[in-house]
């Protein structure tokens, strides 16, 4: 069911998360689905629900600092320098789990991605609950991202005991993950958290990588089952769009073009401002996904900033097909 994300909502569903039920909720990036991370008999849900391979591990979300001591066995200076810039916010950190988070919560490996959320539905909900929350995006496994309740229900239904409804999310598109070694910072994901940002705080060049496993990390995901394809000029498809009963084009900031009568024409962004392209990306997919078109053309952005990670999805989304 769909509950509003009022205070007395927030405490019966953390109600549920204590009983071992599932939970989707807001984020400031997208919706999650959420169980105590530390009962295995709840984590496992999450991968029912998403129809998810249990290889893949889960983030771990907290409310507090303090989380971090019973849930890892290190945490060090470069670590300490993200948590004081980032959290609570979009960034994901990878480190060497400790005994209490079960194997599952993890994919089965020893180490655990965490981050604290900042919105404050998700850290009310963890607080109420009095135990971190693993929370993958509240979808279908390799499905596109929700970001809204709207978007969750209608792919998970009552599979799920709770979804609160705290509206649009804010960045549209999942945290950036990082793994430190040997002080060198490896982006495993690409996210809301732009490189550069990172690479500021650390005084450093972060490496992209995936050196080692995270969510995310599949040649495709967040995809559509319509076909997309990425174009980068409109002269590029002019030809291609004939090919085609019905079409889907998707420009990054309003053009004024001459389209033939089976094109549906639509932005992402009036001026083409990469943080609007991410937080709409998710949910104009999701919607011309639904109307059995025969292929979604969309442009591509410059790769920088947030646009590596907007490209990151689109290309992962590509390779459905």
């Amino acid at each position: 069911m769909i509950l509003l994300a009022s205070e007395e909502n927030i405490k019966r569903a953390s109600e549920v998360i204590r009983n071992g039920g599932v939970v989707a909720f807001p984020t400031e990036t997208v919706y999650g689905l959420g169980a105590d991370a530390l009962n295995k008999d709840a984590v496992i849900k999450i991968f029912e629900i998403k129809e998810r391979p249990l290889f893949d591990p889960l983030i771990v979300h907290i409310d507090e600092i303090k989380w971090i001591e019973k849930l890892t066995i290190e945490f060090n200076e470069i670590a300490k320098k993200l948590v004081e810039a980032f959290w609570p916010g979009p960034l994901t950190i990878v480190f060497k789990k400790s005994d209490i988070v079960p194997y599952i919560t993890t994919g089965g490996l020893n180490t655990v991605a965490i981050r604290m959320p900042d919105n404050e539905i998700a850290l009310k909900l963890i607080r109420y609950s009095q135990t971190p929350i693993a929370a993958p995006s509240a979808n279908k496994f390799g499905y596109i991202s929700p970001t809204s309740a709207r978007m969750v229900y209608e792919q998970l239904n009552d599979k799920v005991d709770i979804i609160l409804d705290g509206g649009k999310t804010r960045y549209g598109i999942e945290s950036t993950i990082v793994y430190i070694e040997n002080e060198d910072v490896y982006i495993l994901r690409l996210g809301a958290i732009e490189i550069e940002k990172i690479e500021s705080v650390i005084n450093k060049k972060v490496i992209i990588s995936e050196k080692v496993k995270s969510p995310g990390q599949f040649k495709f995901h967040y995809a559509p089952y319509t076909r997309l394809i990425i174009f980068n000029s409109f002269d590029e498809v002019e030809n291609k769009l004939k090919n085609y009963k019905k079409v889907v084009l998707i420009s990054i900031k309003r053009e004024n073009l001459k389209l033939p009568d089976n094109v549906i024409y639509d932005f992402f962004s009036e001026n083409g401002d990469l943080r609007e392209v991410a937080k709409n990306l998710f949910e104009k997919l999701y919607y011309y996904d639904k109307m059995n078109v025969d292929i979604i053309f969309v442009q591509a952005v410059k790769e920088e900033g947030i646009g590596r990670a907007i490209m990151d999805r689109l290309r992962k989304a590509q390779n459905r097909y």
